[in-house]
């Protein structure tokens, strides 16, 4: 390819925002005549490589949006710690099956078993597969609605929670509520029933979520909706932070 027709070619990409062809250009041609492709192989390149540039660049976007803690997927969840948790459940959940049906997911179990390790992982496969995710703890949400409420901006704030594909509430039942502020987690629950999936984790059982939320009633209501299409993962195992608080005290000794 002639010098002129690269410099056209790069002018091109620059303007139409594809910026990688601009910059991979004269690699991506060298490619070409190292492998003798033809015309429609060559632009099948092309456009591939743009495209997994692009993925990449709005994964990174979600990434940031979503607000999770930390990126961890389940490769570096270990199993093995767990022994009672059925590793293929988990996997199947990372399908996002559960997300196409706009289902919803509760992890319970003790402090320290892995439950947030699990839901954000299950939010990074959504995000890496395009859906828009959210992620919060029941006490920072309740805090921010509380606060939209009472300077009456309680619908707009609203939709930080109802907008998301996958919202994950983290630290369910962590610290009670009152009867007003778990009026709010119904109207999140309830407002997304059946419109988006809703990934929780909780150290409590649901028969201890009428404690949770100061009102068996509602507490039932908010459960009417979030179980009726959900994945229930009980983990029982021991704490993986102890594992790791006494893995250290064993050194220090």
């Amino acid at each position: 390819m002639s010098e002129l027709v690269t410099n056209r070619i790069h002018a091109s990409a620059t303007k139409l925002g594809l910026p990688h062809l601009a910059k991979t250009l004269r690699e991506l041609t060298g490619r070409a005549d190292t492998e003798a492709m033809g015309y429609l192989e060559f632009l099948d390149l092309v456009l591939e490589e743009e495209l997994a540039v692009r993925d990449e660049r709005r994964f990174r976007a979600g990434l940031r949006l979503s607000k999770l803690p930390h990126h961890k997927t389940l490769d570096d969840y270990d199993f093995s710690f767990q022994p009672d948790l059925d590793p293929r459940k988990v996997r199947d959940l990372a399908t996002l099956a559960f997300v196409q049906a706009k289902a919803n997911v509760a992890l319970l179990g003790p402090p320290g078993v892995g439950k947030t390790h699990i839901a954000v992982s299950l939010a990074v496969a959504a995000c890496r597969a395009g859906f828009t995710v959210y992620f919060t703890t029941l006490d920072d949400m309740v805090r921010h609605l509380t606060a939209a409420d009472a300077i009456g901006r309680l619908a707009r704030k609203l939709q930080t929670y109802l907008r998301p594909t996958v919202l994950v509430i983290d630290e369910v039942g962590y610290q009670p509520l009152e009867r007003p502020e778990a009026n709010l987690v119904f109207q999140v629950i309830s407002k997304r029933y059946e419109k988006g999936s809703t990934l929780l984790t909780s150290n409590k059982g649901f028969g201890e979520w009428g404690q949770v939320f100061g009102d068996e009633v509602l507490a039932t209501a908010i459960l009417d909706r979030l179980l009726h299409h959900c994945d229930v993962v009980p983990i029982n195992g021991p704490s993986y932070r102890l594992k790791n608080r006494l893995t250290a005290l064993d050194n220090v000794a």
